[in-house]
């Protein structure tokens, strides 16, 4: 089925020749993507669609496709947004690869440990048959063969090793874990990393058939191999605990992607910033402040120092943070996902006054 968007190939042009001048750091400006407003912005895949089986149905397949197709041919791209698709299983969803029980209702998926064995029988490992592995890639390949090389295709949202390992253990098992087995963490934090790179591989082979570029949950387009990184579960850790248990999964990962990005998630993060910025190839920290924080353009000099450390930026944002972070700290560098709803009108006044900005910054 052919898919009918506002996007032209001289459009297609821009954004790849534009975001790979930024992910080499050659801009001047920022790159600047609002939030395509659609029904299913946001939303689970098995939320919109509950009640499936084990049995893979094709039919159920196409019918999510269409859902969000109709939804991607009502909008219009500014800036340096482009038609890209994530299939959201929720955070994680390699643990559900794992074995691990996936739940959800109608505002959060969760996961649950596969069974009460200890840690030592713990031994996580690759079943092509596992019904949400099988699910996520036949959703993926069905995405990449309707809709080509004219919507980029995400990976789903793999994970971090601690947060995969939570979700096997449950967090306070983990937190325990941590000082009563650390041997017994290194040994399957190095396992899951070993699983998760075969999983991204594994849906690499199937996105890079579109040559149209790689994303993530997040939207950064990217030439090569990218993902955002991520490790929410050490929020709870120290700066020593992250980098034994954290640290060589990171670099690890950064080794094998062309553009890595760490996702910086809540203050209780900030500690691990300088173990972060000394990765040579994480190319880029997104700063989240969290819930109940200042926005973001009240953590300027977190900002700045992201910049100085030489990593790339991307702040979720509004049009008063990209105003605010452009003004005090320039534009490059910097990659902004604009949640405002703005009108047409409001949308391109804005993108004429941010081009101004950095014309005499």
């Amino acid at each position: 089925m052919s898919i009918n968007l506002q996007f032209s190939p001289r459009d297609w042009e821009r954004i790849k020749r534009d975001w790979t001048a930024w992910w080499e750091q050659e801009l001047t400006r920022p790159m600047i993507v609002f939030n395509p407003r659609h029904e299913f912005q946001g939303k689970w895949i098995i939320q919109q669609h509950p009640g499936w089986d084990e049995v893979q149905d094709v039919y159920c397949i196409e019918s999510i496709l269409d859902d969000y197709q109709q939804q991607f041919e009502k909008v219009r791209y500014y800036g340096d947004s482009w038609p890209y698709w994530w299939p959201n299983f929720g955070p994680g969803i390699v643990a559900g690869f794992m074995g691990a029980r996936v739940g959800s209702d109608e505002n959060t998926v969760w996961f649950e440990p596969p069974s009460k064995s200890g840690l030592v029988e713990l031994h996580p490992s690759f079943n092509e048959h596992n019904f949400w592995w099988r699910w996520v890639k036949d959703l993926t390949l069905a995405a990449v063969q309707r809709w080509g090389d004219q919507v980029t295709v995400a990976h789903t949202d793999l994970g971090g090793n601690l947060d995969i390992l939570a979700s096997l253990r449950t967090t306070q098992n983990l937190l325990l874990d941590l000082f009563d087995a650390p041997a017994e963490i290194e040994r399957l934090v190095c396992e899951i990393t070993h699983l998760w790179l075969h999983y991204y591989d594994e849906l690499y082979k199937v996105i890079q058939f579109a040559n149209n570029g790689t994303t993530s949950w997040t939207p950064l387009w990217c030439p090569g191999r990218y993902y955002m990184l991520q490790s929410d579960f050490s929020y709870m850790i120290s700066p020593q605990m992250f980098e034994r248990f954290v640290l060589p999964d990171l670099a690890a990962c950064c080794e094998h992607l062309d553009h890595a990005f760490y996702h910086l998630d809540g203050k209780g993060q900030i500690p691990h910033l300088d173990l972060l910025l000394s990765l040579d190839r994480l190319r880029g920290i997104q700063w989240i402040p969290g819930d109940g924080q200042p926005p973001a353009e009240e953590w300027l000099p977190l900002l700045k120092r992201i910049r100085d450390g030489g990593k790339l930026c991307q702040v979720y944002a509004t049009t008063t943070t990209v105003r605010t972070v452009v003004r005090e700290l320039g534009g490059r560098g910097f990659a902004f996902w604009v949640l405002d709803p703005l009108s047409v009108d409001d949308t391109e006044g804005f993108l004429r006054e941010i081009e101004l900005e950095i014309s005499v910054f």
